[in-house]
C-alpha cells in the first residue's frame, strides 16, 4: 500500500476547508488503493510561532476526519525560514513513500506551474515575491519539481481565506475570552469543536511563549552574545540594547519593527531567542541537510558566503550591492571568498601587555555601526574596533548580517603587538 500525503500544514485548529482537503484526498487514495497521511508541524508553526493547539490535540482533530495517519515535522521551524524547511519536509515525505501531494489554492495548477518555473530553472527559493497568491503552494511545487520528485501534485479550490482563517478563528476565541462564537462553530467541523472546548476547558489553550526566558536574554545578553543567536543582525542588536528593558510582548515586537524586520522574520527571530539557536546550530543543520542532496546549490552555505565576498570585492570598485547581487545571481559566478580574515586591533599599552595568544573573542556591531571584538584577559575585559581594509569590512559585515553564518575570533601574536584572526562559518 502505497501513501497518499494528506497535506502538509499547521491545521491549528482543524476547520472546514481542512476537512474538504481530507476528504478530497480520501477520494483519491480510496480510489488507487492509498493511505491518507497527515503531516502536522510540531513545536512551531511553518510562521515560526508557538501553537494554539497541542500537537496530539490537532493530530485526535485530523484522525477525526477521516485520516488514516498524522506525522510530525519537528526541529525546524525555530531554526529555518521555509526556503530551507520546506526541502527537508518534503524529503522527509519522499523518503516516507509518498507519491501524491494534495493541497488547497486559489490559484490552478497550471497557474503554480508558470509561477514555479523561474524559481525551479534558477534552483534558488529564497525571496519568492509576496505579492504571489499561494506562495506556500508555488515553493512546494517549485522544489518537488526541482529536486526530481515523482510525487503527483494535487490542488483542490481553496475555501475563502476571509472566513476560513486559522489565524482568525484563534483571534475570535482569544477575543471572547476563550470561548467559541457560534459564528466560529459554523467554520469548525463537529469533532473539532468537541476536541478544541475539551482543550480549553483543561487549560491547554492556548500554547504560549516562554516569555520569561525570552525577557531574560533580550535584558541581559550582551552584544557579543545576542551576535551569536540566529537571525540577528547587527542593527537589530543595537536595536535591542538601546531599547532595555523588556516587559510586554509589545515592547519586543516594536524592536524588531524598528529594525525592519516583517511579522515572520520577527517571529523566527523571537523564536530563535527563545530556544537559544545559535547561528552554528543554523549552519550545521543546513550543511547537513546539504550531504543528503536537499538543499538547492544557490541555497548552500558556502554559496551565501561567496556572494558576501563578491558583492563587497565589486562594491570596492564602485558597483552597486544591487547590481553585484543580480549579477552573482544570474551569471552563476563562482569566486574563492576567503574563510579567514587578520584584523589589526587598537590596544592601549595596558591592555597589550596582559593580552595573550589563542584567547577566545566575540565579534559584534558597535553602537556606532563599526565592527568591534570582545575579550577578558587577566579578570579584564577589553574592547576595540577591528582595523580591517574596506573590502573585508563589508563583506564582514554581510557575513554578519547573514542570519545564520557565524563568525569566531582568537587572539593571534603579530610582529607588533596583536591580531584577531576572524574566522568564518
Amino acid at each position: 500500500m502505497l501513501i497518499l500525503i494528506g497535506i502538509s500544514a499547521d491545521f491549528d485548529p482543524v476547520h472546514k476547508g481542512h476537512e474538504k482537503l481530507i476528504k478530497e484526498a480520501r477520494k483519491i487514495a480510496d480510489k488507487e488503493n492509498k493511505k491518507v497521511v497527515v503531516y502536522l508541524n510540531k513545536g512551531f508553526s511553518a510562521n515560526h510561532a508557538p501553537f494554539f493547539v497541542d500537537f496530539e490535540a490537532r493530530r485526535e482533530m485530523a484522525l477525526a476526519l477521516g485520516a488514516d495517519e498524522v506525522r510530525s515535522f519537528e526541529g525546524l521551524h525555530h531554526r529555518l525560514v521555509l526556503s530551507y524547511s520546506v526541502p527537508i519536509r518534503l524529503k522527509q515525505m519522499i523518503d516516507d513513500g509518498v507519491t501524491d501531494y494534495i493541497t488547497s489554492a486559489s490559484i490552478s495548477l497550471d497557474e503554480i506551474k508558470s509561477k514555479a518555473q523561474p524559481f525551479i530553472d534558477e534552483g534558488n527559493f529564497v525571496g519568492m515575491p509576496k505579492s504571489y497568491k499561494n506562495r506556500n503552494e508555488i515553493r512546494w511545487y517549485a522544489i518537488n519539481e526541482f529536486l526530481g520528485s515523482k510525487v503527483n501534485y494535487h490542488v483542490v479550490k481553496e475555501f475563502n481565506k476571509d472566513k476560513f482563517s486559522g489565524r482568525l478563528i484563534r483571534q475570535s476565541i482569544i477575543d471572547n475570552d476563550m470561548t467559541l462564537t457560534n459564528d466560529v462553530k459554523k467554520l469548525l467541523p463537529k469533532t473539532t469543536v468537541e476536541i478544541l472546548e475539551r482543550e480549553i476547558e483543561a487549560g491547554k489553550v492556548p500554547g504560549e511563549r516562554n516569555w520569561a526566558e525570552i525577557y531574560k536574554r533580550m535584558n541581559t545578553y550582551s552584544r557579543g552574545n545576542l551576535e551569536k543567536i540566529a537571525y540577528l543582525n547587527g542593527n537589530t542588536i543595537n536595536e535591542i540594547i538601546k531599547r532595555r528593558v523588556y516587559r510586554d510582548p509589545e515592547s519586543i515586537w516594536a524592536v524588531f519593527r524598528r529594525s525592519d524586520y516583517g511579522p515572520v522574520m520577527t517571529r523566527l527571530a523571537i523564536s530563535a531567542i527563545e530556544m537559544d539557536v545559535s547561528k552554528k546550530e543554523v549552519m550545521d543543520l543546513m550543511k547537513s541537510y546539504e550531504e543528503q542532496g536537499v538543499i538547492p546549490d544557490n541555497q548552500k552555505v558556502q554559496r551565501v558566503i561567496d556572494r558576501a565576498w563578491y558583492v563587497a570585492s565589486e562594491g570596492d570598485k564602485g558597483v552597486s550591492a544591487r547590481d553585484a547581487n543580480e549579477a552573482f545571481r544570474s551569471k552563476n559566478i563562482n569566486v574563492n571568498a576567503p574563510s579567514t580574515l587578520e584584523a589589526g586591533l587598537n590596544l592601549t599599552k595596558f591592555e597589550t601587555k596582559i593580552t595573550k595568544e589563542g584567547l577566545d573573542t566575540d565579534l559584534y556591531v558597535d553602537k556606532n555601526g563599526k565592527i568591534s571584538v570582545q575579550f577578558k584577559s587577566e579578570g579584564k575585559k577589553i574592547k576595540t574596533n577591528l582595523r580591517l581594509p574596506a573590502v573585508e569590512v563589508t563583506y564582514l559585515r554581510y557575513i554578519m548580517d547573514s542570519h545564520f553564518i557565524p563568525v569566531t575570533g582568537s587572539i593571534k601574536k603579530a610582529k607588533r603587538g596583536f591580531k584577531v584572526k576572524v574566522v568564518i562559518g
